[in-house]
């Protein structure tokens, strides 16, 4: 509990020598990994004010971007959600009932990952945290709750999961949106990569959102670009136009031996296989799936998705465009349009899984903005019904 007691201590001190004022919006976020949905949330507009993250390493690297030296940081319970105190959370954040503005957060999604062949993930336990999730919903009862989670969990066979916890939601009386696929690249996201997103508002409120966002960047060769000008996607060579920093502790790749940087050699450019590579290995003759492994990033076209394995050529088309080895750190967590003063914590293996886990700060911001403008025009109605209301109906009401 480390980072828990180091977030309360900065709060209190910064207390005595600033004017604390409640911003707008208020948020909680769960499951947080290393910040990447918190910091979305911070550029649109919310004021994340606790996140819960179990992974030691991912908390080091919450505290070290978001909580060292930032005025009012979220506090941090760095435990398994599943032991987190309501009371404990709700007395720490001075959060009642019904005040938090936006509850976000992505459930380990392992469970429901397309990489997941045959009946493998159906009853991972870490597919039950969808439904821890939902307490957390049921407790605070916030006005506005997102879900991020991966395409798998629209399958067929990860039905019940996923109609248990609309049904639940609907019960508690919240509006759903969704579940929605969504392509990162269509909202400046130089990554194609598609996420699930799911989004309740409380019934109570008169929040009109349209749904899903609308997209941002289009393809190159479509109308939206050709015939009315709007921006084309992000494609991978904004990530490795700009060079890397030498003092940047992210800047690392994988170290390959020469037999793997001869296979890097034989990779053309622009693409590639391991067919092309000449790297066919035993377990490559036995299926025809995962033919981009050891294959070189297209600088032309937007990524490919970062997994938790993003630094490994071997895992997938993870190559650098021109050079003979993986992509750095850094590079992925550019992908995941990361800002480079963003550092992870624990090593290139750690950075790894915390980047290809993480939501890319475009698309959350894209949704959490979205979702922030449809609760701004919320809080005007209010006041225009009370004047028309002391209009044309002056009655005198004694307060509930």
């Amino acid at each position: 509990m480390e980072a828990f007691f180091y977030a309360i201590c900065a709060s209190f001190s910064m207390k005595k020598n600033i004017k604390v004022t409640r911003q707008k919006f208020t948020g909680v976020d769960l499951f947080a990994g290393a910040g990447g949905f918190s910091l979305a949330a911070q550029q649109s507009g919310i004021k994340v004010i606790a996140a819960i993250e179990m992974n030691k390493v991912a908390c080091n690297t919450y505290t070290r971007n978001l909580i060292k030296r930032k005025r009012n940081p979220p506090i941090l319970f760095d435990d398994d959600i599943n032991e987190i105190d309501f009371k404990i959370l709700m007395k720490s954040t001075a959060l009642k009932k019904r005040e938090c503005d936006v509850l976000l957060g992505g459930p380990p999604c392992q469970g429901f990952s397309t990489h997941r062949i045959n009946g493998t993930g159906v009853d991972d336990p870490r597919n039950a945290l969808l439904f821890r999730y939902f307490e957390f919903v049921r407790v605070l009862q916030p006005k506005v709750f997102v879900v991020e989670n991966v395409p798998g969990l629209l399958w067929k066979r990860h039905e019940k999961y996923l109609q248990k916890f609309l049904q639940e939601a609907k019960k508690t009386k919240y509006k759903i949106h969704g579940p929605t696929a969504i392509n990162a690249r269509d909202y400046g996201v130089p990554q194609n990569r598609k996420r699930v997103f799911i989004v309740g508002i409380r019934d109570d409120l008169d929040i009109k959102l349209t749904w899903p966002p609308t997209p941002t960047h289009f393809s190159p060769t479509s109308k939206e670009v050709i015939e009315l000008g709007k921006r084309s996607w992000e494609i991978a060579a904004s990530v490795f136009s700009k060079p890397l920093l030498p003092n940047d502790l992210n800047a690392v790749h994988m170290n390959h031996s020469e037999e793997i940087v001869n296979v890097f050699r034989n990779t053309p450019p622009n693409g590639g296989s391991r067919s092309q590579s000449g790297r066919i290995l035993p377990c490559h003759t036995r299926h025809d799936g995962h033919n981009d492994v050891y294959g070189r990033i297209d600088p032309n076209v937007p990524g490919p998705t970062m997994t938790t394995a993003c630094i490994n050529p071997s895992k997938g088309r993870f190559v650098h465009p021109t050079e003979h080895h993986g992509i750095t750190a850094r590079h992925a967590a550019r992908f995941q349009t990361f800002p480079d003063n963003f550092i992870f914590e624990g090593g290139l293996m750690a950075a790894g899984t915390q980047i290809g886990n993480a939501v890319p700060i475009g698309l959350g911001k894209a949704v959490l903005s979205h979702v922030i403008a449809a609760l701004k025009r919320n809080q005007k109605l209010p006041t225009k019904r009370k004047k028309q209301m002391h209009k044309h109906k002056p009655i005198s009401r004694t307060p509930k």
